[in-house]
Formats: C-alpha cells, sequence, structure tokens
C-alpha cells in the first residue's frame, strides 16, 4: 500500500510539472487576469518594445530589456505572479496619449547615455474589447541609429603631477579610439582617474575637479567658403558620414575650482593610532580625545587601550601604509576591510585628521568581538534511488568551539565534534537500519600572517587576507558488515586573497599534508572481495603524504551586473618524492589528481537560473600491486545523492555503463571511479513569500557519470573512453521544492532517470510509450528509476 501511495503521488507530481510547462507555453496575456479595471474607458493593458533596425543579438536583448524600465509610470503594466502560471492585472491607470510622448522623451534619454543619438520611436495603439474593458496595447518600434563611436581622446591637465600621473597610467584608459561612446564610460574613466589621484597623495582631490568635452561638430564644417554649392555638399557629406559612421572627440580635463584649492596638494601618512578594545557605542571623536588609557608605542604606529587584550603584531601587519607614505584611498580601505574580516573585531572604523598641512593621523577604532562561542548544528540528508542500499537516511550532529583571539594574536581557533549515522529506511532482511556510523574530531588555528622563511613574500601588500592553517583530524567509520575505516590527517596551509578587476582570487597552497589510514576488514567485505577480486585494490591500506594547491575565482560579469561567476581549480601530487624513499616506498600512494569546477547564477526579479560545470580526474603512478593502481577509494570520485545526480542515490552511478554492480549479491553496490565529468543546470524561482520566509522551486537537469582510468579486464565497461562517453552518460531531469528561512534552506527535490547508463535497452534511454517507475534487470535485481532526495542548502 505504502509503495501504491508513493506511486500515484510522484504520477500526480509528473502531471503538475507537465502542466505547468504547457500553461507556460501561453502567452503572459492568455494567463492575465484583470480586476477593479476602470469601466468604459481605454486603460493600459500591454505595451511592447520592438527594436526594428539591425544590431547584434545581444546587444538587441539588452537594449529591449532596458527600455521597459522607461515606460511613464502610467503606461507600466504592473502584473503580480498568480498560482505560479497565471498574472493579476489590478487597477491597471486609465490610457493617455500624452504620457507616450513623456515615455519616448524617457527613453530617448537612455539611448543617448548610450551612444545613440539618432534614434527615431514610432508608437502604435490597439484598443481590443473584451465584454466591458477596453483593453489598451501600445506598441513602440524603436530605430536607435548607429552607436556613436570615439574618434580621439586627450587630456588637458595644467597641473605638472596631475598630467604626470596620467601620462604614466595612459595605457588604463578606458576611452579608445575607436571605441563605443557611451555616458557610463566616459562616467568610469572620471571615476579612474580620481581613484589614481587619491591614490597618490590628493586627498582633497574629487570627481568634480575633473569634467569630459565632447566635441560632436564636424571639423570639415569648419571650412571657409563663399561657394553656396561647396557648402551644401559639405552639409550633405556630413550628414552622410554621421549617419553611416557617427564618431566624436572627447577631451579630459580639470576644473577650475581645483587649481586654487587644497585639491592639488599632496598629503602623507602621520601618526597611526589603534584603539583595539573600542566598544560599540562609543562615539569615535569622543574615544579620541580620551586621557586614561594605556599607551604603547611603536616605531609604526601607537596603541591605547585599557585592559591589554590584544597584541600589536596582527594590526601592524594588515596594516597596508606606514608613515611617510604618500596618501593612498585603496591601502587606507583596504586596512579597515582586513582588519574587519579577521574575525577577532567585529566593527572597524577609522577617522583621518589633517595636520600640519600635508600630513594625515590616522584614527583605526576597533570593536572587539565575542572571543569564544559554543554551537551545536543538526545536518540531515536523505536519498531515495535505489530499492536496496539507496533509500537512506544520513543524520549528523557538529559540536564546535570557537575561539578569535587565541594568546591575544587574533588566531583564530576552532575545534569540532562531529557524530553521525546512515540508516536504511527499508531496513531490509540483509540490510540492518544502522548502516554507517561516523564520529571525527579536529581542531584547526588559523594564524592572521604567511609563516614562511620568506618574509618579503609574506608581507606583500599585493595579497590580502593572509592565514596560514593548521589542522589536525582525527576519524572513524563504520560502514556496518563492510568495513571500518581510522585516520588522522594533519597539514600546514596558506591561504591569502587578491583582488582583481575580473574578481576576487582565492589561493590555498598545502605544502604538507600527511593522512594516516588504517582499514579493517570484516566479512562482507572479504566475501565480496573473493567473488571480485579485482576490489582488493579500492580497499588496500596505504597512507599519504601529499601537497595540493587550490585557486578560486569569483566575479560579477562586467556585460551582466546579475550574472556571477565562480571557477575553482585543485591539484593534489602525492608521493612523488616521499615515495622514493626506502622506508616509505610501497607504504604510501603516489598520485596526482585534479579538479576544476565553474558555476553561474543569473537572477531576475523572482528567478534565477543556475549553471554548474565539473571535471576531475586522477591518476595512480604507483602501480603496486601492493597499495594497488586505482586512487584510494577515499580519495576517489563519487556521483548520486543530493548533491550531484540526484536521480540516483549516494554513491549509486557508475562506473561507465557498466552493470557489474548490479550483478553483485550484495547489498554493498557503492560505486567510486578516478574521473568524474558532471554538469548541472537548474531554473530556479518563488512560489510565496512571507516576509523573509519564502516557498520555491526549480526545474534541473544532471548529467554525468564517473569511471576508471585504467582498464579492467573483470569489468571493461568501467573505463573511460571518448568513443563511448555519449553511451556512458547519464541523465536525470527533475523538480523540488525549498524552503527558505533566510539563516538555511531545507531541499526537497523529486528527480528521473531519462537516460541511464546500466538500463540494457533503447540505449538507455527511458521510454515514452513504456513508461515505468521501476524496472528489473537481468540480474533479477530491481532497480528505482526516479529519487528523492532531501538536503539541507542548495544544491551548488
Amino acid at each position: 500500500m505504502l509503495l501504491i501511495g508513493k506511486r500515484v503521488v510522484l504520477e500526480y507530481g509528473i502531471l503538475t510539472v507537465l502542466l505547468m510547462i504547457l500553461l507556460n507555453s501561453c502567452s503572459v496575456q492568455q494567463r492575465t487576469t484583470v480586476r477593479d479595471y476602470p469601466t468604459n474607458k481605454p486603460f493600459v493593458y500591454s505595451n511592447k518594445i520592438n527594436i526594428v533596425n539591425d544590431l547584434p543579438k545581444d546587444e538587441k536583448k539588452r537594449l529591449t530589456y532596458e527600455l521597459e524600465n522607461y515606460w511613464d509610470d502610467s503606461l507600466q503594466v504592473r502584473l503580480v505572479q498568480r498560482y505560479l502560471v497565471g498574472y493579476l492585472l489590478k487597477k491597471p491607470p486609465v490610457f493617455d496619449s500624452s504620457n507616450i510622448d513623456r515615455s519616448i522623451n524617457f527613453m530617448k534619454a537612455y539611448l543617448n547615455s548610450q551612444g545613440y543619438f539618432y534614434s527615431n520611436f514610432k508608437d502604435s495603439v490597439f484598443i481590443d474589447t473584451v465584454k466591458s474593458q477596453l483593453r489598451t496595447n501600445v506598441i513602440m518600434d524603436i530605430t536607435t541609429g548607429k552607436n556613436i563611436t570615439i574618434d580621439s581622446v586627450s587630456y588637458n591637465f595644467q597641473d605638472s603631477g596631475l598630467k604626470k600621473l596620467v601620462d604614466a597610467e595612459i595605457s588604463k584608459s578606458l576611452l579608445k579610439k575607436g571605441g563605443r561612446y557611451t555616458k557610463q564610460v566616459i562616467s568610469d574613466e572620471l571615476d579612474r582617474l580620481t581613484n589614481l589621484f587619491r591614490q597618490n597623495g590628493y586627498y582633497n582631490f574629487s570627481r568634480d575637479g575633473l569634467r569630459a568635452i565632447v566635441d560632436t561638430l564636424d571639423s570639415e564644417l569648419l571650412q571657409l567658403t563663399l561657394d553656396p554649392f561647396k557648402q551644401a555638399q559639405l552639409i550633405a557629406d556630413a550628414a552622410k558620414k554621421r549617419n553611416e559612421n557617427p564618431s566624436w572627440d572627447i577631451t579630459i580635463t580639470s576644473t577650475n575650482n581645483q587649481i586654487d584649492s587644497t585639491g592639488l596638494k599632496q598629503f602623507s601618512f602621520g601618526n597611526i593610532y589603534y584603539y583595539p578594545e573600542t566598544n560599540l557605542y562609543d562615539i569615535p571623536d569622543s574615544v579620541k580625545r580620551k586621557t586614561d588609557f594605556l599607551v604603547d608605542t611603536f616605531r609604526s604606529g601607537i596603541v591605547k587601550y585599557k585592559q591589554g587584550l590584544f597584541r600589536f603584531r596582527p594590526m601592524r601587519e594588515h596594516t597596508y601604509f606606514k608613515r611617510g607614505d604618500k596618501y593612498n584611498e585603496a591601502d587606507y580601505f583596504k586596512t579597515i576591510n582586513t582588519l574587519g574580516q579577521l574575525g577577532a573585531w567585529q566593527q572597524v572604523d577609522a577617522i583621518l585628521e589633517p595636520r600640519d598641512k600635508d600630513s594625515l593621523d590616522v584614527h583605526l577604532f576597533m570593536v572587539p568581538a565575542i572571543k569564544q562561542s559554543v554551537a551545536a548544528e543538526l545536518e540531515g540528508s536523505r536519498n531515495s534511488g535505489d530499492v536496496i542500499t539507496g533509500n537512506t537516511l544520513g543524520i549528523s550532529m557538529n559540536l564546535s568551539y570557537n575561539n578569535k583571539n587565541r594568546w591575544r594574536q587574533a588566531i583564530q581557533q576552532q575545534t569540532v565534534l562531529r557524530t553521525g549515522v546512515e540508516l536504511n529506511l527499508l531496513n531490509q532482511a540483509n540490510n540492518p537500519l544502522l548502516q554507517t556510523f561516523l564520529v571525527s574530531a579536529s581542531h584547526t588555528y588559523a594564524f592572521p600572517r604567511i609563516l614562511t622563511p620568506f618574509r618579503n613574500w609574506g608581507t606583500s601588500k599585493k595579497i590580502e587576507n593572509k592565514k596560514t592553517l593548521l589542522t589536525l583530524n582525527s576519524s572513524y567509520i563504520d560502514r556496518r558488515n563492510f568495513y571500518k575505516v581510522n585516520s588522522f590527517t594533519a597539514s600546514i596551509g596558506y591561504e591569502w586573497r587578491s583582488r582583481k578587476r575580473n574578481g576576487d582570487h582565492l589561493w590555498l597552497y598545502k605544502p604538507l599534508n600527511v593522512e594516516l589510514y588504517g582499514i579493517t576488514r570484516l566479512a562482507g567485505l572479504d566475501t565480496l572481495i573473493q567473488k571480485n577480486p579485482f576490489l582488493q585494490a579500492s580497499f588496500n591500506e596505504g597512507n599519504i603524504v601529499s601537497q595540493s594547491l587550490s585557486f578560486i575565482r569569483t566575479g560579477t560579469s562586467r556585460v551582466n551586473r546579475n550574472r556571477s561567476h565562480y571557477f575553482r581549480v585543485g591539484i593534489e601530487e602525492a608521493g612523488g618524492l616521499f615515495g622514493l624513499l626506502p622506508g616509505l616506498k610501497n607504504n604510501i600512494y603516489r598520485y596526482i589528481k585534479t579538479e576544476t569546477e565553474y558555476r553561474s547564477v543569473t537572477r531576475y526579479d523572482k528567478s534565477e537560473l543556475a549553471y554548474r560545470a565539473f571535471a576531475g580526474v586522477g591518476y595512480n603512478y604507483g602501480n603496486d600491486p601492493r597499495i594497488g593502481r586505482t586512487l584510494p577509494f577515499f580519495k576517489q570520485f563519487i556521483a548520486g545523492g543530493p548533491y550531484s545526480m540526484r536521480a540516483w542515490g549516494l554513491r549509486q552511478l557508475g562506473l561507465g555503463s557498466s552493470i557489474f554492480s548490479d550483478t553483485v549479491n550484495s547489498s554493498y553496490r557503492d560505486r567510486f571511479g578516478d574521473i568524474q565529468l558532471e554538469s548541472n543546470i537548474e531554473y530556479r524561482f518563488t512560489l510565496l513569500s512571507l516576509g523573509s520566509f519564502k516557498v520555491g522551486s526549480a526545474f534541473f537537469a544532471d548529467i554525468g557519470n564517473i569511471w576508471n582510468i585504467k582498464r579492467n579486464n573483470q569489468d571493461p565497461d568501467s573505463k573511460f573512453s571518448f568513443s563511448n562517453l555519449a553511451r556512458d552518460l547519464a541523465i536525470g531531469v527533475g523538480t523540488g521544492l525549498r524552503f527558505d528561512f533566510s539563516y538555511f534552506l531545507i531541499r526537497f527535490d523529486f528527480a528521473y532517470r531519462v537516460k541511464d547508463p546500466a538500463r540494457n535497452s533503447n540505449g538507455g534511454w527511458m521510454s515514452i510509450k513504456d513508461f515505468v517507475w521501476s524496472e528489473t534487470r537481468p540480474s533479477g535485481l530491481k532497480i528505482n528509476n526516479m529519487a528523492l532526495q532531501f538536503g539541507i542548502g542548495l544544491p551548488f
């Protein structure tokens, strides 16, 4: 009865999704209900913008999207989404033709700011009568004309200091000959110059001290001639040039009100005062005037305090300027932000105080964070992808202790105790309820500096948020009836960040990572290996001595500010040198492993489109039969579960198109591989909002699989091959519900296997004609084609 009820629910869910897709294929107007409309008067029902001249597809799409915001308020159509697919138009405004002219003026001003100065507008108005409604549809056809290009760029500064700076940085100018003219690019160039000056001592210089002069006049029209026919020809040629290739000259200069002011005076940093024990509600000016502080004077700064909670070193090492340096606005704000991100202080403010006409004293007010805290967290995930082992529930409890100012040096200490279980929900005869038990403890110190012999590198101004990470971790895993794993790991690593124009760059380098493992094989695993000797290599004992490097770049697209990007690449090498030592040879793994991941999220008003691509490969070049020919299984890739291929249970996809695991008469069918390829796309949208609580949904598709890199004669289909890639890729699609409580998100996803490489019919593809929720493999094993996943947070 339970399975029948579940099947009915799932069938209802699929039909609902198909109905939603069908309804969404209808136009917005066909799904719009009008309420409280003016009677016997035409009202604004819809508006539309058409750009009729030829423009690049992306540019036309961008302009159309932006121009929608420039309809006059009385011509705006404000639709409210209802029941996911319908819309409500409530109290629409009475149509007034005079508002069209206002809209044209707004749109023309916007196009001018984008460099389209020769645009033409043609409006059309249609009134449809629907019962007592006079629905007015407004269409605006726009010919934008050619975009203005920049013909020449010049800089005219009378002050020699400003001129020298501009000439030195001329290659970084945002105004290029032949480039597109827009008001935004001119504004960005003025901002660049202002920042340049303020980073070189000009503390009082402001953007008001700059102006851009745009010459729109064709110089050929200035030719003197008494011949009226030649003058007419010059005008005609100028008009033709304007239509075919319009271009303007731009000159950047300083305004007169800066010449006699302090805007042209260079300042240097003076004394630097630190107040590391400032109270949250203290007024900075009052703190600065207090005389009851204890004072420590150093060569690079002055510390004023009462209790002595902090040493000076972390403050000094994260100050990016020193006394006597020219005032640099970027270094000033970088110092404030970096000190605030150390964790020891919850808030950092600063005041600049001019002194002696050309000096700036700096006062840094730092509010301490709560030093110690204890937190408990409950995590859960559910997998329902396979009748035998995929229907599991994972529950874990984390207890953490944090100290944000260990030894008064802003060192971050974190100790985490974790215990968890994986439960088999079906609790069949051969599968105990408790499937996996885990307990672990980790201890981490994050030093707010780079601890290396290379002092100059560790103090470089080009890097921010410098940290040295010392981590110790111990864990015990009991996979019931199969194996027990004891592990101890220790590593030292360096983390730092740099800011670039294309986003933030985060680096993590671990020069030494030691992992010690002990595996106890139980009866179930021994029986499994006797039947399948090749599995021996996956459960050999071996330790790891490795180093790794990771790079992460995050940023926002310059073309579309609503699109964010995430890129990560990592490489790990183990046993390259240590594996040659006599005492360690054949006792540690020797491999190289690399991963690459890209994510992109494009946000809209009430929805977003997310994409992810992942590729990983590891190669064991040790080839020692005692260690094994593959990566250690705890370093291999897995697929399936709430954060990967969601139509499969955790560790239940792969390898390739192999059906070997389906023929094994055992409850243990976990799969691990040396290669993983995966791509995911997800369209997320909001269904309901109640204050900060939101109910959302998503449509998604997952494609990918895992493989071995070396051939196994007993299971040849598990090896990666480009020629078999199309056959081996698995595809799942689905939908789900997301309950967003702001501070955490609960997710339920339902997915179906559209293409299963292990399916022995139709090339692995599902059959629409003979649609089934489950199927029986030739081995007699019953497999579910759907999975219900429960997770915390978004999948990516």
